[in-house]
């Protein structure tokens, strides 16, 4: 019993802190050092380097195609061409003088002669063929539209194959389109009959009939894969002025404009 005692008596009680309480320093002191690292900071974002400001600038003009680069332009001055000043980009609303607007007018010009001539020729092929008549044609801002409606020539009903004429008849057009510099965008349409297994909806068929034709135009035609797209608008965009439902089931090929906008802006609704 005493040693039991006399090992409790041994054990000391903790020291006990008669001073201040001074653990709130740390917390002071985190406090401090954020603030001054926000200070230091801002201090930062105050003083702006002008020479890094105007090479990113141009590096951004460059990058939203004012002028086509491989690389970020940085260099100093002018970056887009006089002649094209107001055309595109960064600077479309600017102010343009009057010897501007009139290359901007002879670009607008030279387009529309180009697509002409394209809708002369792919006409010249058709009669060639033995389907003259079987495509309409209209210049506009995004370019030349060639519109393949003909009744049953291109699509029966509840149906994305493509006949033998329908065949023929972008095989007549193809070769002129393959070699141009262009891009090509085929938009496909359906009447508003909802339609039947294997389609769920008139978007289902509308996209396989322009795929159809952008297949042909590709694997047979020789147009180029990254220059061509395809879309499908369903029954959404009928024909105006227009009862026969049949030509509603067609395919628009769109030959896209490589203009700038202020160019594309100028060309005649045709």
């Amino acid at each position: 019993m005493s040693s039991r005692r006399g090992s409790r008596r041994s054990r000391k009680a903790p020291a006990e802190h008669h001073g201040p309480d001074e653990r709130w320093m740390a917390s002071y002191m985190d406090m401090v050092t954020v603030l001054m690292c926000l200070f230091i900071v801002l201090y930062a974002m105050s003083t702006v380097d002008q020479d890094k400001f105007a090479a990113l600038k141009n590096s951004l003009a460059s990058g939203f195609g004012v002028e086509s680069s491989q690389i970020a332009d940085t260099a100093q001055g002018i970056v887009v061409p006089p002649e094209l000043v107001g055309s595109e980009g960064l600077l479309a609303n600017a102010e343009i003088d009057d010897a501007t607007k009139q290359k901007l007018v002879k670009l607008a010009q030279a387009e529309e002669e180009a697509l002409y001539d394209l809708k002369i020729r792919i006409d010249q092929r058709l009669e060639a063929s033995g389907h003259k008549g079987a495509a309409e044609f209209s210049i506009n801002q995004r370019g030349l539209t060639v519109r393949l409606v003909s009744a049953e020539t291109f699509f029966r009903s509840n149906s994305a194959a493509l006949t033998s004429n329908a065949r023929e008849i972008i095989n007549s057009i193809s070769p002129v389109l393959a070699p141009t510099n262009r891009h090509f965008e085929i938009e496909g349409f359906a009447d508003e009959i909802r339609p039947v297994d294997p389609y769920p909806t008139n978007w289902e068929l509308s996209a396989s009939r322009a795929t159809g034709v952008l297949r042909a135009m590709v694997e047979d035609g020789g147009v180029k894969p990254h220059r061509i797209s395809s879309v499908g608008y369903g029954d959404a965009r009928p024909l105006k002025g227009t009862k026969d439902r049949s030509k509603n089931r067609r395919v628009d090929i769109v030959v896209l404009s490589n203009q700038p906008e202020n160019v594309r802006n100028l060309l005649p609704q045709t």
